[in-house]
Parts: C-alpha cells; structure tokens; sequence
C-alpha cells in the first residue's frame, strides 16, 4: 500500500510529536484526541516545536508552514476511515490498546497498518484485538519525538514481513533509525533502560550518592546524553512505576522489582516534570 495519510491517536506527550515528523515527513496527518480541545492542544505544542526549530536555524519558515499545513485535528475517530497507517499513543494500559485497535479495525481499511507506540507491552496481545492482526506491530518512538532518531520496530507474534517493511519505510523517510525487536516483554530498549533506571534509584535509597552526582556519572562515564533520574522525571515517574511493575510480573527476578523510593515519590504525587518535582525540582 502506499502510504499518504497517517493518523495518529493520542494527543499527548508522544502523540503530538508522532504528528509532527508525521508531516514534516510529508505525510498528511491525522491528530486525534478524545476531545477537541485535547487534540488542538496537542497542535499548539506542535507549533511551538517548529517555532523553536525555525529559531534555531534548524527547520525553515517555509517547512514549518508546509508541516502546519498537512496536520488536521478532530475528535472523532471515524475520520482516521481514510488513513493507511494509524499509530495509536494511548495510555500503558493493555485494555484500552485492545478497545483501541479492535475499533479501529472496523473503522480503516483491512489494509490498513495499525501501530502502537507501547514502550513495554505485549504486542501480540495487542494484535490479537484486531481483524486483520498481521498489519499491527509496534512503532516505538522516543521522547522528544522530534529530536530522538531512534525507532523500535516491534513485531508481534501475527506481524508479516510486509508491515514491518511498509512501517519501516515510514519511519525511515520521518528520519528515524530503526532497531527491529521480537515481542518480548520490554523489547529491548525499555527492558535495558527500565533496568538501569531502577537501579539508579536503588542508588539514591542506599544514599550512594546524589541523583546530581548519578546522573552526572551516566552523561560524562558513558555519553548519555540525559541521566537516568532526569529521563525517569521527564518520562514520569508514575509511568515508570507502571512498567516495571509490568516487567516484574512478566520477567520476575530483583531486577524490575520496584524500588520503595519509587513507590513512596509516586504516592506523594512527586511524579517529575509533570508535577513539578521528582528527583529534581522544575
């Protein structure tokens, strides 16, 4: 199939910018969210990425205003009818996934390549909601959409070699590398990252240094470009809290057992950025 129009659902912190390198890919694009305002709130946020961008020297004026051009918001997810690809950006929460793909396999058409942006769980299970499951896989981008080059290519147990292809072609031209994993709880990039953050926390319980100092270590030692408290804060520690749980009940072990630390923040309310404070204040 080729592909033209891409629909994206979820308007949040990787939905929005799912569209954007959806259309600054040249593809039109198709943002939903449960309500209107949702949705062109996830636009204003697009938009300001592209203001920074332009800023910066990195996007053109004339490139923002053709990216601008090509994303349609709406509140309905009927209108995703007419799209070829729709990634799903829902919550981590595998029923909602499921409702989400059984509906939207009634809705596109049975060529359609259905895709979820889940970081950690089952994809065949997702798959297994859907009419035709050999078009679903995992597309897992990464936070910031628009600047992290990486994409994982997830493929459930069901995934034809042709999907995974067509979704890589995609991911390619919106400038992204690719990593093609088996499902496997965590696939391999949030298996590792969970790991390592979860004992970065274990480190601050234990009082063997500061989140600073841990971070800090992680960015000059070995050139991440983000410490591993300071992702947990900007991807959520809440959120974090739900994957390894996840983990360690698929995986077992001490690895993904979650740290007290993490529980006790979580319960506080101190869940990162998004609240204002976690292991670093914002």
């Amino acid at each position: 199939m080729d592909i033209t129009t891409v629909g994206v659902v979820g308007a949040g912190t990787m939905g929005h910018g799912i569209a954007q390198v959806s259309a600054q890919a040249g593809y039109s694009t198709v943002l939903f969210d449960l309500t209107a305002d949702l949705a062109e709130r996830g636009l204003a946020r697009i938009r300001e990425n592209l203001d920074a961008g332009v800023q910066k020297g990195k996007v053109r004026p004339e490139e923002r205003a053709a990216a601008l051009s090509r994303i349609s918001t709406t509140a309905e997810l009927r209108e995703l009818a007419a799209c070829q690809l729709v990634v799903e950006a829902a919550p981590e929460e595998l029923a909602l996934k499921q409702t989400l793909l059984r509906q939207l396999s009634q809705i596109c058409s049975p060529e359609a390549i259905l895709a979820s942006n889940t970081s950690s769980l089952s994809l065949t299970e997702i798959a297994a909601a859907a009419s035709h499951p050999e078009r679903v896989l995992g597309m897992h981008f990464f936070n910031p959409v628009h600047l992290m080059k990486l994409c994982e290519l997830v493929r459930a147990y069901q995934t034809s070699d042709a999907t995974v292809e067509a979704a890589g072609t995609v991911a390619g031209r919106m400038g992204k590398q690719l990593v093609v994993v088996k499902d496997s709880p965590g696939f391999a990039s949030s298996r590792l990252g969970v790991a390592l953050g979860l004992e970065a926390i274990r480190m601050v319980e234990q009082g063997v240094a500061t989140p600073e100092d841990i971070d800090r270590a992680m960015e000059l030692g070995y050139g991440h470009p983000m410490g591993p408290l300071r992702l947990g804060d900007l991807v959520g520690l809440d959120v974090r809290l739900s994957i390894a749980e996840y983990l360690h009940r698929e995986l077992g072990g001490e690895t993904f057992r979650p740290p007290q630390l993490l529980k006790r923040m979580v319960r506080a309310g101190k869940l990162g950025r998004k609240s204002g404070e976690g292991f670093y204040k914002y």
